[in-house]
């Protein structure tokens, strides 16, 4: 579901989303063309992939493959950031605790997204803003991770 949604946001911007076989990435962009990796098992998978692929258009510039220089590695994170906020927003994390969601599996199933990228925005926010951060009258914990709404 979630992979269909964001390919409909490519196709909007004007992108051309194909999978093909690739060896080395998972998810590739160059131009207004979009790889991504055939034989990626899962759509919640792709849809990671996918989510990091446009992140790298709306925020990247140029060839960045060479990660060994400082400023691919830091676009490369900014790509990253993106996809996770996109599809793991706090608002998301919010409205999953609403509805009942008290596992990561839970939570993977309900955001369309792999429980593995599901740690790595727990990661990602943690590194933002430390152990909690205050969203409206909620208070999101990454560790562990959980949502309390002030009273």
């Amino acid at each position: 579901m979630i992979y269909e949604e964001l390919l409909k946001e490519a196709d909007k911007l004007g992108l051309i989303v194909k999978e093909k076989p690739l060896r080395a990435y998972k998810g590739r962009i160059k131009g207004i063309k979009i790889a991504i990796k055939k034989d990626i098992d899962s759509e919640a998978e792709k849809a990671c992939v996918l989510a990091e692929e446009l992140g790298h258009y709306y925020t990247s510039v140029g060839d960045i493959l060479d990660q060994s220089k400082i400023e691919n590695r830091k676009q490369e994170r900014r790509a990253r950031a993106w996809a996770y906020e996109r599809l793991v927003s706090l608002k998301k994390l919010i409205e999953a605790s609403n509805q009942g969601i008290r596992n990561r599996y839970e939570l993977a199933e309900f955001l369309g997204v792999s429980e593995r990228f599901i740690d790595e925005a727990i990661q990602y926010y943690k590194e933002k803003y430390g152990i909690c951060h205050k969203v409206g009258d909620y208070i999101v914990y990454f560790e562990p991770l959980g949502v309390l709404k002030k009273i």
